[in-house]
């Protein structure tokens, strides 16, 4: 499709809309087939072991959500796109990929209500889940009080949860799930989640970010955990371990492969690039990266065992390209609440992304496909819907 970028005022709305509200934080710095029974996972180093497995067949299939991004009162379509996603899928693994929640919380429930809507349709079908921080999960914090540490002290109640506090490094919850062979012991695949941060600080060495998009980057304390953790992986395992990277705000590349170039951003370019790297899928708005450039996509290179790395932030991108070996994508934003293609598509492009993963295959993962809401009949209507809080599960308060 040829990209027709979103308006900037419609982004620099949202992130001016919180900009006030994180200004103190940004300067301070069926599925149990394929899974062993719920336990709290430990996550030493990062790292969580022996909480998922692959099928007896060999596959195991993963399903991202992306950007629910909503308040106490849910619109009541993304828990339908959820549930609808997951009843037809049957995933062995489930994530929300950030930006779990938007800033309308006023309380410190309001904003465990805001997340228990929507990981509720995981918790009451068994399946093993966890999600990753993205820009707008702290944009209450002044006011609720809860911050992400405060929500994986939270989600870690629910039975099937696996989050952890993860490394010690900048973020939270970095943590690498490896998932088991179907018979043997070892690791056979890792599912790396990662928190790419808010937003970038106020200044730097007395310097502003004017000109410069103001979204968070990894840190090089990250990449070297990623780094480290993989060589531990391989060694433990005797041979490289394949996995998938997951985290909220895209990469530098995600552009680069999108025109096949650094600087030149013409339909040439892109014409060029879908042929160079197989690019499938849509482009609306332009990639929203920090300012810098992390290294992330080099150190994978490097190391040769992740095969792809999916974001979301960008709502309304749904792309997936070859780069160089690494497939980079988008999942599409999953939330009804926030803000998507404007007028009567506003919403045609809410869903998920699938991953199929199969012992049989080469190099494990056996590729990757798109579900829309409108696949399933949801109604999309522009506008919102919003639903009510639902219940929280026993043993979660």
């Amino acid at each position: 499709m040829t990209p027709s970028p979103l308006s900037p005022s419609r982004r620099g709305l949202l992130r001016t809309s919180t900009a006030a509200a994180v200004a103190g934080l940004a300067t301070a710095g069926a599925a149990g087939a394929a899974s062993a029974a719920p336990s709290a996972p430990s996550g030493k180093d990062g790292i969580v072991r022996n909480r998922l497995r692959f099928r007896e067949d060999g596959t195991f299939t993963v399903v991202q959500f992306n950007d629910t991004q909503d308040g106490p009162r849910t619109d009541r379509r993304t828990i339908q796109l959820q549930e609808a996603v997951l009843d037809d899928v049957q995933p062995d693994f489930a994530l929300i990929n950030g930006d779990v929640i938007n800033g309308s919380p006023t309380s410190a429930l309001e904003a465990k209500q805001a997340i228990n809507n929507v990981v509720r349709p995981m918790e009451d079908r068994g399946i093993p889940w966890a999600l990753t921080f993205g820009n707008h999960d702290e944009d209450s914090t002044p006011v609720t009080g809860l911050d992400e540490s405060a929500y994986i002290d939270f989600v870690r109640q629910y039975p099937h949860n696996l989050n952890t506090p993860g490394a010690a490094v900048t973020g939270t919850g970095n943590q690498v799930l490896t998932i088991r062979p179907r018979r043997d012991r070892g690791e056979a695949f890792a599912l790396w989640l990662l928190d790419s941060g808010r937003y970038a600080p106020e200044q730097i060495a007395g310097q502003d970010f004017e000109g410069y998009p103001d979204w968070d980057w990894l840190r090089p304390d990250q990449v070297q955990w990623y780094l480290s953790t993989s060589a531990a992986l391989e060694r433990r395992n005797r041979g490289l371990v394949p996995g998938l990277v997951f985290q909220h705000i895209a990469l530098w590349e995600h552009r680069f492969a999108w025109f096949a170039s650094v600087d030149a951003r013409t339909e040439a370019d892109h014409a060029r690039a879908v042929q160079k790297h197989s690019i499938v899928g849509e482009r609306n708005e332009d990639e929203c990266p920090g300012p810098f450039n992390s290294g992330m996509f080099a150190a994978m290179l490097q190391r040769g065992d992740v095969k792809g790395l999916f974001v979301g932030h960008d709502h309304i991108n749904t792309y997936v390209a070859d780069y160089y070996g690494i497939q980079l994508g988008y999942a599409p934003g999953t939330g009804f609440g926030t803000y998507g293609l404007g007028g009567a598509e506003d919403h045609r492009l809410r869903g998920a992304r699938v991953f199929r993963l199969d012992e049989s295959v080469e190099g494990i993962y056996a590729g990757t496909e798109l579900r829309h809401a409108a696949d399933y009949g949801i109604d999309l209507t522009a506008g919102t819907q919003p639903g009510e809080p639902a219940e929280f599960p026993g043993g979660v308060s």
